[in-house]
């Protein structure tokens, strides 16, 4: 047995039983509470047996959660925080979470199926880092002074200021990293926020907000109300003394949520979903291509918005990268989570696993060629081999559809096919989320980067997100964009004030 083993089993085992124990409950103004709806089932999709019990949040919990941000917003310690207060107060909280780390990986591990490996040393310590990043701009959010040109002698200049409460709704595909892309920056500007998990992956929300008040956080400022989205979520969207919504899902609740938004305006923030084009051409250092366009659409068993699902290739390296994603797929360990072995979990649920099996049976049905996979894999989990169809024409649903599972389309482009060509079918898709380019011509790359419809572009690389570097979509894939300067701006309001002198 390996050390990362030897080091989670026991609290694997220690978490179940605690799971096991009582349901799971709300956190709402400090304390741990029941929800008042009916009884949610939380499955371990490495082994699809039970693994909690939730009774999910009513319509009612919602408004007591947004009742008690409220009053956190407008009269509790938190609205008298400095901006330097705050911010050593989200640093303790990044504190707690470190010192906890261990337990949440295995539970988020538990909860998702996703590798301990990836969620220990790669997505949370990533989530926290996002928490750092934006705690430092609890100081540094200011407005600034103007010129105008009236009539006499006049101090103008903006103020910015919170928006008030946040509500903020997460998938469950990255639950913990995702949530902290939202908690941060809507805390560090001041703002307090009713967090509603997805409610297949409700443990590490739950378990964070309980550390935040551990660490310091005023009650009533980080509430979370786990649920179903018709019910928890739409009371939160629907909620008139809700500020902002951020939601991260799928593009048609994106849609529904305009509606909700209309009632008070309430500002909207979407990252929706996602069908991205990775693009490899022939002077491509293949070495880093084939792994990158691999782990771009099979990393997190392809339940990622950014995936890279859509491959252009140019026909000339078409049959080595095809054969060499291919062999990089059948070589993937696929288990359990808490294998410190497994490169590839589970699928979240066996509703999930028969979506992407739907698509897969789809694309072959429309002349898509099976190159590798296309098939459940071994295991009393929703596991399912990584899969690779070519010959995929545009118009087949496998290079339309978002199928957030490990699954590759692959089309060739030749001589004849010009940059513009290249682009028009990888703009041809009614998403703009992310890009990919594998090419030594940085002429062909920055032009890419200048044309390609897409929020995000990676040039010879399947990585490159950053808590500095904004994140978000062009078209159907959202509004608007985490991280950066720009992802807490969007928790603040801004006011223009106008003193006449004489």
């Amino acid at each position: 047995m390996s050390a990362i083993e030897t080091a989670i089993t026991p609290m694997a085992d220690l978490l179940r039983e605690k799971l096991a124990s009582a349901p799971l409950p709300l956190f709402i103004n400090g304390e741990s509470t029941q929800g008042g709806g009916d009884q949610l089932e939380v499955t371990d999709p490495s082994t699809s047996k039970l693994l909690a019990m939730t009774n999910a949040a009513t319509a009612e919990d919602v408004d007591n959660a947004v009742s008690s941000a409220r009053q956190a917003f407008t009269s509790g310690p938190w609205a008298e925080f400095t901006p330097a207060q705050r911010q050593r107060a989200l640093h303790r909280f990044a504190d707690a979470l470190e010192e906890n780390l261990e337990e949440l990986a295995t539970l988020e591990s538990l909860n998702c199926g996703k590798p301990y490996n990836v969620a220990r040393f790669g997505e949370l310590p990533m989530g926290i880092e996002i928490l750092r990043y934006h705690a430092g701009w609890a100081t540094k959010l200011n407005g600034e002074t103007r010129e105008v040109s009236l009539p006499g002698t006049w101090h103008a200049y903006t103020l910015r200021q919170p928006l008030g409460v946040a509500g903020l709704i997460v998938p469950w595909n990255v639950p913990f990293t995702i949530a902290m892309s939202k908690i941060a920056p809507a805390l560090a500007a001041g703002c307090t926020v009713v967090l509603k998990p997805a409610e297949l992956t409700p443990l590490t929300a739950v378990r964070l907000a309980q550390i935040a008040f551990e660490s310091g956080i005023p009650a009533g400022v980080l509430n979370v109300v786990q649920g179903l989205g018709p019910v928890a979520g739409q009371a939160l969207a629907d909620h008139p003394d809700v500020d902002k919504v951020s939601f991260t899902g799928s593009t048609a609740v994106g849609k529904r949520l305009l509606a909700s938004a209309a009632g008070n305006l309430k500002r909207l923030s979407l990252e929706l979903g996602g069908k991205s084009p990775v693009v490899i051409y022939p002077d491509a250092d293949l070495a880093t291509a084939i792994p990158g366009a691999a782990m771009s659409i099979f990393a997190n068993s392809g339940q990622v918005c950014a995936a890279g699902s859509r491959l252009y290739v140019h026909e000339d390296v078409a049959d080595k990268v095809i054969e060499g994603i291919a062999e990089f797929a059948k070589s993937m360990k696929i288990g359990s989570g808490l294998d410190s072995a497994t490169q590839l979990g589970p699928l979240v649920s066996e509703m999930q696993r028969e979506r992407v099996l739907g698509y897969i049976a789809a694309g072959i049905a429309d002349g898509a060629e099976l190159v590798t996979g296309g098939e459940k894999a071994a295991g009393e989990g929703f596991f399912i081999q990584p899969t690779v169809l070519k010959n995929v024409t545009p118009e087949m649903t496998v290079s339309t559809e978002e199928i957030f599972g490990p699954v590759l389309s692959v089309s060739t482009f030749s001589d004849e096919d010009s940059l513009a060509d290249v682009l028009r079918r990888a703009n041809d898709n009614d998403y703009g989320l992310n890009s990919i380019i594998f090419s030594q011509d940085i002429s062909r790359a920055l032009m890419f980067a200048k044309k390609i419809q897409a929020g995000n572009v990676r040039v010879n690389t399947g990585s490159g997100m950053d808590a500095n570097m904004p994140f978000g979509g062009f078209k159907q894939s959202g509004w608007g964009h985490e991280n950066g300067r720009e992802g807490i701006e969007a928790y603040t309001s801004l006011k223009s004030v106008t003193v006449k002198i004489d």
